[in-house]
């Protein structure tokens, strides 16, 4: 059964790497014994991600990128096969949040929103999924949210939207990529605490709020998404793609 979940000799890259949810996945991963390339804006915290991988006995690289940039995401991607023969898993989990009210929110505020979450996310698949289509086989994960599928009256027209984008890329590639043996699925959590969410989970109205809408009763943390992320990741999911798969606490049940 554990073959099942063995990602040995297997090759990722996190975009995102150092950031709460990212940070996580990409140990998860490396635990699991893939060896794990993280990248995202800063590169001196990506490092110490490095470190911490190739401090559990696999090998790491750490790349910086701007993922809603074309050519920085082909750099990172050149990087990247420079020093490894192939991209076997990507995940997706660069991403940003701006809350303001949908009445007062600036147009170019919702599309910096829109091009992290949303264009970066298609601009890596893009270009990571080339080589997978060559090679004839790859798993990406894409980072989802409940919020893709509900909306929520805590300011989040930007986000909720990015996110709907998401979850209907990632069924669209996954139909498109099918036929090359690279599937496509995304993990959608509820609210995680990170250091994006700390500062609006430090509210207690809004903490009160989300908290309500879990039947849990609790938000969710980094590591609970890990085992999602490998599960796509690994064989045990080879008939599996197009799927959002809800780490939400029971928030999508009602």
């Amino acid at each position: 059964m554990s073959n099942l979940f063995d990602l040995a000799g297997e090759v990722a890259l996190v975009t995102g790497g150092a950031g709460g949810i990212g940070h996580a996945q990409a140990l998860g991963l490396t635990d699991a014994g893939a060896d794990v390339i993280v990248a995202s804006r800063k590169l001196e915290h990506l490092e110490k991600v490095a470190e911490e991988i190739r401090a559990k006995g696999r090998k790491s690289l750490a790349v910086s990128v701007d993922v809603a940039d074309e050519k920085s995401v082909a750099d990172m991607v050149a990087t990247v096969l420079n020093t490894y023969p192939r991209i076997d898993i990507l995940v997706n989990a660069a991403g940003i949040s701006i809350r303001k009210t949908a009445d007062t929110f600036p147009v170019d505020e919702w599309q910096q929103v829109m091009d992290v979450n949303t264009r970066g996310t298609f601009i890596c698949c893009q270009a990571v999924g080339r080589g997978m289509i060559q090679q004839g086989s790859g798993k990406i994960i894409n980072l989802s949210s409940v919020r893709g599928r509900y909306g929520l009256p805590a300011d989040y027209a930007a986000y909720c939207a990015s996110k709907g984008a998401v979850d209907t890329l990632t069924r669209t590639l996954a139909c498109e990529w099918a036929k090359h043996n690279v599937l496509v699925n995304a993990v959608a959590p509820t609210i995680v605490e990170t250091d994006l969410t700390r500062p609006a989970l430090a509210n207690p109205d809004y903490a009160k709020m989300m908290k309500s809408r879990i039947p849990l009763g609790k938000w969710a943390l980094p590591e609970d998404i890990v085992g999602a992320t490998i599960f796509f990741a690994s064989k045990a999911s080879d008939f599996i793609t197009g799927q959002i798969l809800y780490i939400d606490g029971g928030v999508t049940t009602w």
